[in-house]
């Protein structure tokens, strides 16, 4: 029998890299580490093992006796994941540009609007508008740089490009309209109320995504149950997994109503129906792995969804 630890490639079950030195108490990770040292270009966030070949991705940290592989004479399953890059980069990136483009489409450029646009006047509810779609992310580039604690370092590269495509281009569809000329605002009250309720569900977020950085120790992966603490906007861990979602589409949503543009009202409905994806599945994910974890909760929107 082979002494070695065999790491086939999980699609075509070709052998990759020949593993000595191994024990049942090696990690997953020293398992890539030691693919890496073969395999210069599969640098340890590029690859996922698996014990099986169709099987689930197995975590870094999860020991070799555990999953029951044999460091000798035993098989694993590697998948190229591709070139990688940073979360906190993708987020920098995506964020950022909505910033410029939204404001750069405010001051009317004459690439879009002519040559006398920017001289017409500005509806206050145009104004208003600017300042909550900077205000929204700014906050973002600030979360991402001092408040969220990623559990993986890295995401494929093509990320990058689709993520900044969806954020770019829908800020500016959204901006094009509600700074046009021709833009016509909705009642002051409309507007106010669109504000007010924009404002509440920025604040909820930020204490949401505060409230779940509480959780995770600086360096760690760890895992926890959220619950609400006494800040009163993270009550809403009571009906549902994933407030942030839940704030963040009430944000979109006063936006779309304090603007009423058809462009941002799109542009909610195609947030939440991302979101809702993403919280259906962490939802899921958290009901699994806790088995403790509230019944109660659903996953985005309470008692519907």
């Amino acid at each position: 029998m082979s002494q070695q630890l065999e790491v086939l490639n999980a699609k075509t079950g070709k052998l990759v890299a020949s593993i000595t030195g191994l024990s049942g108490s090696s990690t997953i990770l020293q398992v890539k580490e030691a693919v890496h040292k073969q395999k210069k270009h599969l640098y340890p966030d590029r690859q996922a093992i698996k014990d099986q070949q169709k099987a689930k991705n197995c975590k870094d940290e999860a020991t070799l006796a555990s999953l029951n592989i044999k460091p000798e004479g035993g098989t694993v399953y590697v998948k190229d994941l591709g070139p990688q890059i940073g979360w906190s980069t993708v987020f920098l990136a995506e964020y950022a540009g909505p910033l410029a483009i939204y404001l750069w489409m405010y001051t009317r450029p004459w690439l879009f609007y002519g040559d006398d646009a920017a001289l017409k006047p500005y509806f206050l509810c145009t104004h208003i508008a600017a300042g909550c779609y900077a205000a929204h992310y700014i906050k973002r580039l600030v979360e991402t740089k001092f408040v969220h604690r990623f559990s993986h370092g890295t995401m494929p590269i093509s990320s990058l490009f689709k993520n900044c495509s969806y954020y770019w281009g829908f800020t500016a569809y959204v901006a094009y309209h509600v700074n046009h000329p021709l833009f016509t605002a909705p009642c002051n009250v409309q507007i106010y109320c669109g504000l007010a309720a924009f404002t509440f569900c920025e604040l909820g977020n930020l204490s949401i995504h505060w409230a779940l950085r509480q959780l995770r120790p600086p360096g760690s992966k760890v895992r926890k149950i959220p619950f609400s603490t006494s800040n009163p906007f993270t009550w809403l861990f009571k009906l549902v997994s994933c407030p942030n979602y839940t704030y963040e589409t009430g944000a979109w949503l006063s936006f779309a109503v304090m603007t009423q543009c058809i462009p941002a009202g799109l542009f909610m409905l195609a947030g939440f129906y991302q979101m809702a994806v993403w919280a259906k599945g962490k939802h899921r994910n958290y009901r699994q792995e806790f088995k403790d974890y509230p019944r109660g909760r659903v996953a985005i929107l309470p008692y519907l969804l």
